[in-house]
């Protein structure tokens, strides 16, 4: 089957009964991880007028190439790797078809970024891409891309699986979309300072059923240090829905909550509190969608919510809040505005279309959106 996507012409295998996951018999391909190859590619035009030095890029778990040969337009060097020999051989046709420079190879991820280094490593596995950050971080240059889609893990729906492969506790909450990414973003920025490497988040988003970021690596062990001090814990109420950050690897649980001393408290962490993007970054990226991406509209959407998303390490749900007080809820525009008025800062989230983000609690909020009475 031929596509097109983002200026190129690739050949994908067709999945198995039209499924629209595209996981077919043969070799991979997600048609619905447009918007993602989208804004990677916006991402690669940004950093590298950010790091003009950077030329390599491997593309990790290469499937059809699509990626990769995506990259290998904007003029990166690029290496699409695979295990699967059939996938190998479709990566380099794709290449010779849009009569592009690079190269595809039947190698184990792991094993090549020992054998090679590269300024721009991706990991887009199927699941947790965890087996594969070791290797990117100790070898990788400049950036790091991470896909993620085992979604469940990350945001404590499967605590236990989510314990194992990210080696902190994830708690499955209302806001569990930023659960999950922090949770990533945590046990990326811990594998990287096993080898004295700072990741530092400069874009990153929930879309659909996965998680992506794209990491900066500094190779002093002191900003790796700076990078470790922005993980620590969420405490949240499942009663009241109020919820509380500490940073530090210690946690200290509370017994009740603050809020309406309730019991049922939770404690998620150590995961990570700071910034999930830098706000420049995110508006260049934002800038260098183009139309001929299948996915423009909903990526420039995207990326200009990200940008100004406050820093908070939660986000409430409007319709949740509004359902547990018992009132209506209002325009999410007018929502936010009763909150500014009221003295605080508060953003949309890019997670959904009723989340937000504000530095007011759970009993500011009410105070400040619940429509008032009648006397």
């Amino acid at each position: 089957m031929d596509i097109s996507e983002g200026g190129v012409d690739v050949e994908v295998q067709s999945s198995r009964d039209g499924a629209s996951e595209g996981a077919g018999d043969g070799v991979f391909f997600n048609p619905t991880q447009e918007l993602n190859r989208d804004v990677t590619v916006a991402a690669l035009r940004a950093y590298r007028e950010r790091e003009p030095r950077v030329e390599t890029y491997l593309d990790a778990m290469a499937a059809s190439g699509v990626r990769g040969v995506r990259a290998a337009a904007e003029g990166y060097d690029v290496t699409c790797a695979d295990i699967d020999a059939d996938a190998v051989s479709l990566a380099e046709s794709n290449l010779e078809r849009n009569g592009l420079p690079g190269r595809a190879i039947q190698r184990d991820a792991n094993v090549l970024v020992h054998e090679e280094l590269f300024d721009v490593v991706d990991i887009d596995p199927f699941g947790t891409p965890m087996p594969f950050a070791d290797a990117a971080f100790a070898n990788a240059r400049n950036l790091v891309c991470v896909t993620a889609t085992d979604t469940a893990p990350l945001c404590g729906a499967h605590q236990k699986s989510g314990i194992r492969k990210y080696s902190t506790v994830p708690q499955n909450t209302d806001y569990h979309a930023e659960m999950g990414l922090r949770v990533l973003v945590s046990a990326l920025v811990r594998t990287a300072a096993r080898h004295d490497v700072a990741a530092v988040p400069l874009l990153s988003h929930v879309s659909r059923h996965y998680a992506r970021t794209y990491l900066e690596l500094d190779h002093r062990a002191t900003r790796a240090d700076a990078a470790i001090e922005q993980l620590g814990h969420v405490y949240h109420c499942e009663d009241c829905l109020f919820r509380d950050h500490e940073f530090g690897l210690h946690s200290h649980p509370l017994d009740s909550c603050p809020n309406c001393d309730g019991t049922r408290m939770l404690t998620a962490g150590p995961i990570w509190l700071g910034p999930v993007a830098d706000a420049e970054f995110a508006r260049a990226v934002r800038e260098q969608v183009t139309d001929d991406m299948g996915e423009a509209k909903k990526a420039r959407r995207l990326l200009d919510t990200v940008a100004d998303e406050l820093d908070t390490p939660t986000h409430y749900d409007q319709h949740r809040l509004c359902k547990q007080w018992n009132v209506p809820a209002n325009a999410m525009d007018e929502f936010l505005a009763d909150l500014r008025d009221a003295g605080y800062e508060a953003s949309h989230a890019h997670y959904t279309g009723t989340s937000f983000k504000t530095d007011a609690n759970v009993a500011e909020i009410r105070e400040a959106a619940e429509p008032e009475k009648d006397s």
